[in-house]
């Protein structure tokens, strides 16, 4: 690999040491920081002495000196190479001011668990979908087509593509009878930064946010993290209680809920919430974030209307992201917004990212007008509903100790623990044999009321899916039986 000739070197004439020492100093230090690896190619002496503006003599000294030291090689026709022989370097570390400095503040947010990197560990991950069923062939054609142009020279609108918030609300219209223009839409770097700029446009300090509980961690603390306060509301088996809400002065500005399937219980709200909770935002003046993060897949049950389609006087703002339909790692999403907001977030996007990457909307814009969007959900529904089926086989046998909840809809299932089985040593006791498996108090800002797990089985492989709940399942028994020997020794008198 050659190098630059922009390599970061400055020869001072003034100096008291000779300009070959100078330079040789510099360039020992790239290769011993790691700037220079093992057999990166240098520059000709007669190049870098263009470069420099020195002599040519001054570059064959210094190199001189680097070859005698064993820093430098050369090869016969080729040039000069910054030695093989010489140890793998890493590049050194920034500097750190001690003590710590006053412009560093403590974070609110939490850590990130990224994916286990142990081999053969499962990990039952929520949020993750599969994407392997999609066409590598039509996958290729899309984006063949996608760069079959040069990219623009300037930004693009903060709002997003006109040919992709064109194709978005055509799908809308047909995927959750959502009625809009392209101009009532406005594309994201992913569903969170659509949140992000929601909170930002709305939120002041100590803002009251209704939220469910349990509910999505990550959506509780961007919202925090903007200010807000939280208050906590109660799930059951219809959604989130409406009827918890209070009105007045007191009522939250905002209300976050996730009405297709619950976040993490895999409730659906109800019809009647549905049209109560639009009644109370009109009634209060308050907006509902409507976050529709995987409605695309269901099973064995009728679509519910999106809030958004039932929204008549325009206090609901719609999430949407293309993570859970094919894949993260595009980190593309979409929000509708009442029209008093649209500029407000326009300017926070300008000043955020300015616009999503350019070359991946038109990617998605081909994906959803050529169909391969709807076709791509119609297969990942069956190929979804094939492993919710063996999860529900598997466990079918200890229903006396766990029931599944959310069979319905969605990418992952809560197994509702039985009273005296603790859901943090189940998940240990299935860690220990290579399960990673959340327990559902970890989506709870206060303590939790509920005994389960969360199994998001959407991005495992089937034979996955069925040795891990296989292995559950005996970790399940297993507890089972140390609980009636204890209980029976306990009785003994």
């Amino acid at each position: 690999m050659r190098a630059s000739l922009d390599l970061p070197i400055t020869l001072d004439r003034e100096h008291e040491q000779s300009l070959h020492v100078q330079l040789a100093q510099q360039v020992r230090k790239a290769i011993v920081d790691g700037l220079l690896s093992a057999g990166t190619q240098l520059p000709s002496t007669r190049a870098l002495a263009a470069a420099l503006t020195v002599s040519r003599n001054v570059i064959v000294a210094a190199y001189d000196e680097l070859f005698a030291e064993g820093y430098l090689e050369g090869r016969r026709g080729s040039g000069t190479y910054v030695s093989q022989d010489l140890p793998s370097r890493p590049h050194s570390s920034r500097p750190s001011p001690s003590p710590s400095p006053r412009w560093v503040r403590p974070t609110t947010l939490p850590v990130s668990h990224p994916p286990s990197s142990e081999p053969n560990m499962i990990e039952f991950r929520l949020g993750t979908p599969t994407i392997a069923p999609l066409s590598t062939r039509v996958w290729h054609e899309i984006w063949r087509k996608a760069l079959a142009n040069l990219p623009p020279n300037m930004c693009g609108s903060p709002n997003g593509d006109p040919r992709l918030r064109t194709a978005l609300a055509e799908y809308l219209g047909r995927a959750r009878g959502i009625v809009c223009q392209a101009n009532d839409l406005i594309v994201t770097s992913g569903a969170t930064q659509a949140l992000d700029l929601l909170a930002r446009a709305i939120l002041e300090p100590k803002d009251l946010v209704g939220f469910e509980e349990p509910g999505y961690p990550t959506a509780r603390h961007i919202l925090a993290a903007c200010g807000a306060k939280i208050l906590p509301l109660p799930v059951d088996d219809d959604g989130v209680r409406v009827d918890q809400l209070p009105n007045g002065p007191g009522a939250p500005v905002l209300v976050h809920v996730t009405p297709s399937h619950q976040y993490p219980l895999t409730t659906r709200l109800s019809v009647a919430r549905r049209l109560a909770l639009l009644d109370w935002a009109q009634a209060n003046d308050s907006l509902i974030i409507e976050d529709d993060y995987d409605s695309e897949f269901r099973f064995h049950a009728p679509p519910l209307p999106a809030l958004a389609s039932l929204d008549t006087s325009g206090y609901v703002a719609y999430i949407g992201t293309f993570s859970k339909v094919l894949t993260p790692a595009l980190r593309v999403g979409y929000m509708l917004v009442p029209p008093p907001l649209r500029e407000s977030i326009e300017r926070l996007k300008r000043f955020s990212d300015y616009h999503t990457s350019w070359p991946t909307q038109q990617a998605l814009a081909i994906l959803l007008s050529g169909g391969h969007l709807d076709r791509h959900i119609r297969r990942m529904r069956l190929h979804y509903a094939q492993k919710r089926q063996v999860l529900k086989d598997i466990l079918a046998p200890i229903a006396h100790l766990a029931q599944l909840r959310g069979l319905d809809a969605g990418l992952h299932v809560y197994l509702e623990l039985r009273a005296d089985l603790d859901s943090s040593r189940v998940a240990q006791k299935a860690k220990a044999r290579g399960i990673l498996i959340s327990t559902i108090d970890t989506c709870y800002a206060g303590t939790s009321d509920r005994n389960g797990l969360l199994l998001g089985y959407g991005g495992l492989p089937l034979e996955d899916v069925v040795r891990g709940t296989q292995i559950l399942r005996e970790v399940l028994e297993q507890l089972e039986v140390k609980i009636t020997s204890t209980s029976k020794k306990e009785s003994i008198p």
